[in-house]
């Protein structure tokens, strides 16, 4: 199986899925949005991941790029072609099936607990969040979870597309990245945990690892 992700920032990368796929053995290729965005044929891949990203998805004016990566995520879902999206990329996937994409209330950023369907993880899972954004589900979306600021977590369409407003992928050195890279955002509020808490909270690592792994494996039966 082949399988092609879209990065959006050098320091967010895949986290434990670069891990599922040399288990797997399957072969891997990239879009760096932030070197050059050309995208593949969809019919050339067999699995698309859509990775986060410390951009909104309506900044096309500063991310020209975004236009044509909305296009590609919907030409991949209409070619029938399991989809993943984790945190800007569940929104890119949202924006692309024509939801609305727009601020939060308030930023969520840390280990907090989600509401969450049992397709992804037990019903109450602690999970890690980056994101001051959230989305509309899109027309026919099946809700997979929610949080006490974020009513949309996650949502399937059909059986073959997956998003991810948390970060199910994050290993201890990527959520060191994040904080070495976006420790700007780390301002006071309700939902924003400070760095050291952050760090103490990666044991939870190993099981939205598992769970990522339990996703990935169902999403390449699909395949």
């Amino acid at each position: 199986m082949h399988i092609h992700y879209l990065q959006h920032a050098a320091f967010e990368g895949l986290g434990c899925i670069a891990d599922w796929i040399d288990v797997k053995g399957h072969t891997v290729s990239a879009t760096k949005c932030y070197e050059d965005a050309s995208f593949p044929d969809p019919q050339n891949v067999n699995m698309l991941i859509v990775m986060g990203g410390p951009m909104g998805v309506y900044d096309e004016k500063t991310y020209p790029w975004l236009a044509a990566e909305k296009t590609f995520i919907r030409a991949a879902i209409d070619a029938g072609k399991p989809v993943l999206g984790i945190c800007l990329g569940a929104q890119l996937i949202a924006a692309a099936l024509g939801a609305r994409v727009y601020r939060n209330g308030q930023k969520e950023i840390g280990w907090f607990p989600a509401q969450l369907s049992e397709e992804l993880a037990p019903a109450e899972a602690t999970v890690f969040h980056w994101h001051g954004d959230t989305f509309d589900l899109p027309e026919n979306a099946v809700h997979l979870g929610s949080t006490a600021v974020t009513p949309n977590q996650a949502f399937r369409i059909g059986e073959k597309v997956f998003a991810l407003q948390f970060h199910f992928e994050v290993t201890p050195a990527a959520v060191e990245s994040m904080i070495q890279h976006c420790g700007d955002e780390l301002t006071p509020g309700e939902f924003v945990q400070p760095a050291a808490e952050m760090r103490a909270g990666a044991h939870y690592c190993a099981a939205t690892n598992a769970w990522m792994f339990e996703l990935l494996n169902r999403m390449e039966k699909l395949v």
